[in-house]
């Protein structure tokens, strides 16, 4: 039995807008345990990729890098599609998914959120509380069948909606559909003889020390319900108002009324008006599409929120890989836990950090995390897969990734960047990066 790993090899895959990180614990030559962290992707750069074809060939690379011994474990982050639609079987993605089931990972980590125990129990809004943990899942998973009217919105736009809003509305009702091959898979991969399913929380155990010898994987978010409740909110607004959709399509009656609303016809048309009446009938019909966008904007919101974070220390060193959680979920960390002292004390001397959220800026909390790294222009490495152009906008300083923080990242860390990275034939299709003692 190896006692410490000797290095760690760090695979950042080009999946355009999405994560896919592969961590290579090396113990010996003949050694080494690996550890997918997401697998998705809602865009792939150029004109030429398409998921169908370029995720088998990521997976296909992994089980390359993997070689017999498979995967150690798989982490999905959250159900976002841009984290785990690589793990679906279907055709969307190539049957990507079915490749990494045969590495047999011996452990599957998700959220608490994603225990399908706690989804079978919620099939229906509970209408006791609106607070418990069941009905906090059910409020999930109609968020889902909300992105999925969203997007079949966008996939044939009214005639009121702006170009740059169906663009917008596809990206994020896609990317918050429920991805159902991806979950039915890692629930089948961690249900496999011989290995486990851990659902987790701020606090609780990963599963990973007991496979992973000499290294201590730290849960630091998400919280659960009892530790607190501001995975339920936005700051400097509430989201509760869009709770009323916790009933799903099924409350609808099967009538897009997202689309059609109580102005308009079934076919998203506008209804005849006098001509002194068109331009208040205008304003109208673009406020339907803002409304339309700050509901799907909420729910995107809402998925990060209950993202992992881990905190892996390995030979003196610290790697955070937070997936895409949000400046709700971190606050708990090194705000409101119990142990939120020990964790800011943690979290000031990471070496690695993979920036959350393809480089959005409230995933990188400026006052609470990036500037508490006290190793800011002293090695502090950097790794960030993202692509331009999919979220946000730069005239509302939202752009993804945000110019500033790239500024910063690039400026003040030893940065690797897919956006770097040109995918050509024969040529390894992710960054490799060696963390030693």
């Amino acid at each position: 039995m190896p006692k410490d790993p000797k290095s760690v090899e760090i695979r950042t895959y080009q999946v355009g807008f999405g994560d896919c990180f592969l961590m290579s614990f090396v113990y010996g030559e003949k050694d080494k345990r690996h550890v997918l962290i997401d697998f998705g992707t809602t865009g792939l750069p150029g004109k030429t990729l398409k998921p169908s074809t370029h995720m088998p060939k990521i997976a296909n690379h992994i089980k390359g890098v993997c070689g017999d011994k498979g995967l150690t474990a798989v982490v999905a982050t959250h159900r976002h599609a841009d984290h785990i639609n690589g793990f679906g079987t279907d055709g969307k993605t190539g049957k990507s998914g079915a490749i990494i089931a045969s590495l047999k990972p011996k452990l599957v980590l998700q959220p608490w959120t994603e225990d399908p125990d706690a989804k079978k129990d919620a099939k229906a809004a509970t209408r006791d509380s609106s607070r418990s943990p069941k009905s906090f899942v059910a409020g999930l998973a109609a968020m889902n069948e909300v992105a999925a009217m969203m997007a079949s919105i966008a996939a044939k736009p009214p005639s009121w909606m702006s170009a740059s809003l169906q663009k917008e509305l596809m990206f994020l009702g896609q990317d918050n559909i429920a991805n159902k091959s991806a979950v039915d898979n890692l629930i089948a991969m961690g249900g496999r003889k011989g290995a486990q399913s851990v659902w987790a929380h701020h606090g609780s155990k990963s599963g990973l020390d007991a496979l992973l010898p000499g290294v201590k994987v730290r849960v630091l978010g998400p919280p659960n319900l009892k530790q607190s409740e501001k995975i339920r909110k936005q700051r400097s607004r509430d989201p509760d108002q869009f709770w009323q959709l916790i009933s799903g399509g099924a409350a609808l009656n099967g009538k897009n009324l997202l689309s059609s609303g109580l102005a308009w016809g079934a076919a998203g048309k506008s209804r005849t008006v006098p001509p002194e009446a068109r331009w208040f009938r205008d304003r109208l019909e673009r406020l339907n599409g803002q409304q339309l966008l700050e509901i799907v904007r909420t729910l995107d919101q809402q998925m990060n929120n209950t993202s992992l974070i881990l905190l892996f220390e390995v030979f003196g060193k610290k790697l955070l890989f937070p997936g895409d959680a949000q400046i709700e979920n971190w606050s708990y960390a090194f705000e409101d836990a119990p142990d939120a002292a020990k964790t800011r004390a943690l979290l000031a001397e990471v070496d690695v950090y993979k920036v959350g959220h393809h480089g959005s800026l409230n995933a990188t909390p400026k006052k609470g995390l990036w500037e508490k790294f006290r190793k800011r222009n002293k090695g502090l490495r950097t790794l960030l897969s993202t692509m331009p152009g999919k979220h946000g906008s730069s005239r509302s300083h939202t752009e993804v990734p945000r110019t500033t923080l790239l500024n910063e990242l690039e400026s003040r860390s030893s940065l690797q960047n897919t956006m770097t990275l040109k995918v050509t034939d024969g040529a390894d299709p992710c960054l490799l990066l060696k963390v030693e003692p």
